[in-house]
């Protein structure tokens, strides 16, 4: 007789995408870049808004302020490739993308990858780079891909430019086109601490650079899964009316020579989706629209000449968009 074995059921594997845990995620990643950067939540949550909305991030502000550090903070809690690429007056296009070389001993053109082939790419003061040499960033960062010679070479993925410049007032500097600007998802600006943090940061630099105690807390998967769910967060019909019809007065204000594209558009609705995201929703709300206006608006419209008043063009962007803000009904 056939002796049967009887085992207790087991239980079902553990799916890894339903365990996955998305704001467990996201506060190890916030909280190794403000164990750096002090006192600057919102500019940090910001940065990873540009990062899982699949944009491009530009921050601008004064010498010696954290720009470059911030930048390298969060390439380096990502487990992703990274390079950083110093802009000045004699780099070439080349220096960027990459170039052919002849190789003598087989006798053919062999391809050599420039570091914009990298995961995350640091554009280091950027504006210091002749326009020749900026422009050789605009087909990566609208496209993935770079073609050299008639050969298109796709980058790889997760891909993210995160560029710094000096304010265009300063000298030596070359101002980014607008072509170029509205490839940038977000501006940001971080700002001088207060004395508080300020007083951290001194007492931190003591014996170590603090860069040093930050380690990877997410893999190039985990940042493809948020991304992912950030596109799957519900925008509400009556939202999406909403940012349209602040893009609209954009466009229509008298104030300005340029209003936003539809690039600009679909930046604002996909920084909504991230932002929800990290804040540990699965749908957007006005105040996302509303606090996300000025970061992803104010480098992408032109204030017209006879309206200004001020050689600080970004405060008047931020007057007139907040002008435009308080004219748009807020749906409820």
């Amino acid at each position: 007789m056939r002796d049967w074995i009887t085992t207790e059921p087991q239980p079902a594997a553990e799916n890894p995408i339903l365990a996955f845990d998305a704001n467990g995620k996201i506060s190890q990643l916030q909280a190794a870049i403000e164990r750096v950067i002090k006192g600057k939540s919102e500019t940090v949550k910001f940065a990873l808004v540009a990062l899982l909305a699949k944009g491009h991030l530009l921050i601008e502000d004064v010498p010696g302020i954290g720009k470059t550090t911030l930048s390298n903070a969060l390439a380096r809690a990502l487990d992703l490739s990274f390079q950083r690429i110093q802009f000045t007056s004699d780099l070439l296009p080349s220096d960027v993308i990459g170039l052919s070389v002849f190789n003598q001993r087989s006798g053919n053109f062999e391809w050599n990858a420039g570091p914009i082939f990298s995961n995350i790419v640091l554009a280091d003061e950027i504006n210091r780079a002749t326009p020749k040499t900026q422009s050789a960033l605009l087909e990566a960062m609208a496209e993935e891909q770079v073609t050299v010679e008639g050969v298109s070479r796709p980058l790889p993925l997760p891909f993210m430019v995160i560029a710094t410049q000096n304010p265009t007032e300063h000298h030596g500097t070359y101002p980014l086109p607008e072509s170029q600007l509205d490839r940038f998802m977000m501006r940001l600006h971080i700002g001088y601490p207060n004395m508080a943090d300020e007083r951290k940061i001194l007492r931190d630099r003591e014996s170590v650079n603090p860069l040093e105690y930050v380690r990877p807390v997410m893999t190039e998967a985990d940042v493809s899964e948020l991304q992912t769910r950030a596109s799957e967060v519900r925008v509400d019909d009556a939202l999406v009316e909403y940012l349209l019809n602040i893009v609209d007065l954009t466009r229509k204000s008298e104030a300005l020579e340029l209003g936003i594209s539809p690039r600009g558009t679909l930046a604002l609705f996909r920084s909504a989706q991230a932002l929800a995201l990290i804040e540990g929703r699965d749908f957007c709300t006005p105040d996302d629209i509303k606090r996300l206006v000025m970061p992803c608006f104010t480098h992408r419209i032109i204030v017209h000449s006879r309206s200004s008043s001020t050689r600080n063009k970004t405060r008047e962007a931020e007057a007139i968009l907040q002008d435009i803000l308080q004219k748009t009904t807020v749906p409820v």
